[in-house]
């Protein structure tokens, strides 16, 4: 939801473009709207809460992927990680930081996500399969 959207919809992409993997981004608002349906043990989830404005709705969504036995890595701040890091089954704990610098901040774990994803694959993450600069395309 707000800022971290379009965050995940970069992360989502980097670990298509590196790893071969499908990710899809949605807002957690969303959830109940298709992609629950697709939650079981086997579907690792990443969520992207700061403890802001929106992180109950987020946090409350999680518990819905938990209930439904997906594994939910948590991405947030000391005080999000103090509220819910207990239910996911990976935390991951960023410094708290004005809300307009977190999507810079939150690119850092997305990115590496999809880079150390590619490499535990043995995909050649300096040259992906397909893909040429848009600026050179037309």
């Amino acid at each position: 939801r707000g800022l971290m959207f379009p965050l995940a919809l970069e992360g989502a992409l980097k670990l298509k473009e590196i790893s071969y993997i499908h990710a899809e981004a949605y807002a957690s608002g969303e959830l109940k709207h298709g992609p629950i349906a697709l939650i079981d043990k086997h579907v690792p989830v990443v969520v992207m809460a700061p403890r802001d404005a929106l992180f109950e709705k987020t946090t409350s969504n999680m518990q819905e992927v938990i209930a439904r036995g997906g594994r939910v890595l948590l991405v947030t701040d000391p005080p999000g990680a103090a509220e819910a890091a207990g239910d996911a089954w990976i935390t991951l704990t960023l410094p708290q930081v004005e809300p307009g610098l977190t999507p810079i901040l939150y690119a850092l774990p997305a990115q590496l996500l999809a880079y150390h994803t590619a490499v535990a694959k043995g995909t050649d993450v300096d040259q992906p399969r397909n893909l040429a600069k848009s600026v050179t395309v037309e």
